[in-house]
């Protein structure tokens, strides 16, 4: 068993290995760190960390080979048995906050906040200063007695329901028929929330939850800005980007297909046929030849170009 150890530094403050007093939701750990620059964290954690930016910049990378830049002003959350690299800005480091937590209600709270299955980074709804006097307060609860647990585990479930309660309203202002918002605004966003998120397997369902409108009213709102489905645009937008994959790398089809969110190769080669009129494979082919063929006719007629 590990011991419970309490760090107060200059630029570190943690309190880490505490014991999991509750199946529901219980605090591992909790900190503040100073970052050096280019101070890199990797590997895979047994809890859920959610960590919170004050100041300067970082990066966030996934197993799949997503990466994040991130700044101040966000959040980013690791989940158990999730291989991450994260690391700081070589130039301005970021200074950040963090919470780790286990209980079987952790998933459920963290849909709460915003945060979906394919969704791990997300702007902090909550004023960086009440961030930071929860994450004081839990440290300051350094002592190992039972009253101190008690007030650790408080201070962690008031930083969650300021996290629930203010993505709460934010999905009501999106949703109210009286929003600022119009369709024109929900089309860019749910495009942003693709090209960020397009090659975690993300679908319709996932962008209408985060835009925190329904998936009726997104696709509407494509019909009437862009004449065509949302699910039409996530498929052009995926096969687009797989061809110019097929182009532009040497990668097996299988992971170009992985690439753009696609886990069956069967289904992603259908979905290519169908946009291009060719398999992923003939397509390769036929765009290598096509250079080929310019490239000679460059040089055949190289002179056309000497002045």
């Amino acid at each position: 068993m590990r011991n419970v150890k309490y760090t107060d530094s200059v630029n570190f403050r943690c309190l880490e290995h505490l014991r999991e007093t509750s199946l529901d939701i219980s605090l591992i750990h909790a900190g503040k760190e100073d970052c050096e620059p280019s101070h890199i964290c990797s590997g895979t954690r047994d809890e859920y960390i959610l960590h919170f930016i004050f100041s300067g910049k970082g990066f966030y990378s996934l197993k799949n080979g997503t990466i994040y830049t991130l700044s101040e002003g966000q959040m980013f959350l690791i989940r158990p048995g999730e291989p991450v690299t994260y690391g700081s800005d070589a130039i301005n480091p970021w200074t950040y906050a963090w919470i780790g937590f286990n209980g079987i209600r952790a998933d459920t709270i963290l849909k709460q906040c915003g945060f979906s299955a394919n969704t791990w980074v997300l702007p902090s709804p909550v004023r960086p200063e009440i961030v930071m006097d929860c994450i004081h307060n839990i440290l300051d609860c350094k002592a190992l007695t039972f009253v101190n647990d008690l007030r650790r585990e408080a201070w962690m479930l008031m930083l969650f329901s300021r996290l629930v309660d203010n993505h709460e309203k934010l999905s009501q202002k999106r949703t109210s028929e009286n929003s600022n918002y119009g369709t024109k605004a929900y089309v860019e966003l749910a495009i942003e929330h693709i090209k960020y998120y397009y090659k975690d397997g993300i679908n319709v369902s996932d962008i209408a939850e985060h835009l925190g409108i329904s998936r009726a009213y997104l696709n509407c709102a494509f019909q009437k800005e862009l004449g065509m489905s949302i699910q039409k645009f996530l498929i052009d937008f995926r096969m687009h980007k797989a061809a110019n994959l097929l182009v532009s790398t040497p990668d097996a089809i299988k992971e170009i297909s992985n690439a753009i969110g696609y886990e069956d190769q069967l289904n992603f080669s259908k979905a290519f046929k169908k946009k291009f009129g060719m398999s992923p494979k003939n397509y390769r082919l036929h765009k290598a030849t096509t250079i080929l063929y310019t490239e000679k006719q460059l040089t055949d007629h190289k002179e056309d170009f000497v002045v």
